[in-house]
């Protein structure tokens, strides 16, 4: 197939100005010249279609540039396309479902809240079906469940919105922290060179495979020790009302090393520095007591 660079646009979806844009920076070869024409061929709008495949992706121009010159010189872009197409995938065994609108009202009580509908979207939570005013995509119906049931349990819908906004912050911290901790200490040796070569994706592609799940097992690990920490605290608390406050005489301020706080906050955020420090300490304490119980319950049966 021959295309005039009109034809290449409607074929790629790309305008006239951005073909010819990709061409003076490289990204796109020349087109044949014959007589006062330009064509194009099969190959161009390939390319065109690789450019948008990589930008959709996150590309910047300057790396799609790097890449596609690998591959026009043999070094490959198979792997390094397999390692986005994996680090793109699904990071989650959940699937997308779909509700209706009378299915939401029904399932929050059987009162439209139009102002509820449109928090939910905006976090993503419900997403509009193009054509379809009267049904919504659920990415994650795990998370509506426990939108619906919190609401029947009396939380808010505005409570339940601003829960999830706060905790998608904290999530996403420990997402980010989790990404820079394995690539400094596992994908560095693979993505250090740009581009990698076809061996190092595909190898970098088997890792996120690999270490995919890992990510969730540890917070879900963490949450469950964090919960029955705080949860059996709260508890006893709640059940024991005269038990006195804390007195101002038994808290004390302790200094910690710059380093330390720098650690504490780099691992937890700055907000949740104070609550880390304090679980730590209680952790320790009740760790050192069951310790000395222990020892002392060992002693008493030597003695006897």
């Amino acid at each position: 197939m021959e295309y005039r660079i009109e034809d290449l646009a409607h074929h790629s979806g790309a305008t006239v100005r951005t073909i010819r844009a990709y061409q003076d920076r490289g990204l796109l070869p020349r087109p044949e010249r014959r007589g006062r024409s330009n064509v194009y061929e099969e190959a161009h709008l390939a390319r065109l279609r690789q450019i948008a495949d990589l930008l959709d992706r996150g590309y910047t121009l300057a790396s799609i540039k790097e890449l596609l010159e690998a591959w026009d010189t043999g070094r490959g872009l198979g792997g390094v396309l397999g390692l986005a197409v994996e680090v793109d995938g699904p990071w989650t065994d959940e699937k997308a479902d779909r509700i209706t609108r009378a299915e939401l009202d029904a399932a929050f009580g059987g009162v439209p809240d139009e102002a509820a509908v449109a928090d939910a979207v905006s976090l993503g939570v419900l997403e509009p079906v193009p054509g379809r005013e009267d049904e919504f995509l659920v990415p994650s119906p795990q998370e509506l469940a426990v939108a619906v049931e919190l609401h029947a349990a009396g939380v808010p819908l505005s409570a339940i919105s601003g829960h999830l906004r706060e905790l998608r912050g904290q999530v996403e911290h420990i997402a980010s922290r989790f990404l820079d901790f394995t690539t400094e200490h596992v994908f560095a040796r693979y993505l250090g060179h740009h581009p990698p070569t076809e061996a190092d994706a595909a190898e970098a592609a088997s890792l996120v495979r690999r270490l995919r799940p890992l990510a969730q097992q540890s917070v879900d690990a963490e949450l469950a020790r964090a919960m029955r920490l705080f949860a059996t605290r709260h508890l006893r608390q709640q059940l024991d009302p005269e038990q006195p406050p804390a007195r101002e005489e038994d808290t004390e301020s302790v200094a910690l090393p710059a380093s330390t706080m720098r650690a504490v906050r780099g691992l937890v955020g700055d907000g949740n520095a104070s609550a880390f420090i304090a679980a730590a300490a209680e952790r320790e304490v009740q760790t050192r007591t069951l310790d000395s119980l222990t020892t002392n319950a060992i002693k008493k049966n030597i003695v006897r």
